[in-house]
């Protein structure tokens, strides 16, 4: 679904870009976080209302975390498939990481893009030296898709969150500047 003729694409590669968050698509992205994967990766219980989500937008789009639209670009036309957000502590130039895609944006390694390029914003614009996130045990697909993008294994949180209705270890990854390597559309 390509909601905007012409969205805007601060950066990407030929696969995937990252856009401004979008009060239009507020339903879309709730819709996406009703899905019972996501529920269930994030470790979360109930869902939401879209009047709750409307309302938290707003609230949202006033706030200082940096938040991202993932656009698909497989098919040629730019396509919401996402929303990818930093979280930032200044005081330490630091930042907590957490991705959302889109049912039918998974598998592909849209994930993986989406996290190189967020990481790439982050540490040659944002000027973050850390980036760190929370990953439940068994999601062994974001996992694989963390560690492509570069992050690494920083830590166990011992039975700190649940996978379908079970007790499970909570990870976490972390990634740093000087060991970020690869093709960055930044500096290109």
């Amino acid at each position: 679904m390509n909601t905007s003729p012409d969205p805007i694409l601060w950066l990407g590669t030929e696969t995937c870009a990252l856009g401004p968050y979008r009060a239009d698509l507020v339903e879309t992205y709730w819709r996406w976080e009703q899905d019972p994967a996501l529920l269930v990766g994030y470790g979360r219980q109930q869902p939401e209302s879209l009047e709750a989500r409307t309302e938290g937008m707003a609230q949202q789009l006033r706030g200082d975390n940096i938040r991202f639209t993932v656009y698909d670009l497989i098919t040629g036309s730019p396509v919401p498939a996402g929303v990818a957000t930093l979280l930032p502590d200044p005081s330490v130039r630091t930042a907590e990481y957490v991705v959302m895609l889109a049912p039918e944006a998974r598998g592909r390694g849209l994930g993986t893009a989406a996290t190189r390029l967020v990481l790439d914003y982050a540490f040659h614009i944002t000027n973050l030296r850390m980036v760190w996130l929370k990953v439940l045990a068994p999601n062994k697909a974001g996992l694989r898709a963390y560690d492509k993008a570069g992050f690494r294994t920083a830590g166990t949180l011992r039975e700190a969150g649940y996978w379908l209705g079970t007790v499970c270890d909570e990870i976490l990854m972390d990634a740093v500047a000087t060991d970020f390597t690869g093709p960055s559309v930044i500096r290109a």
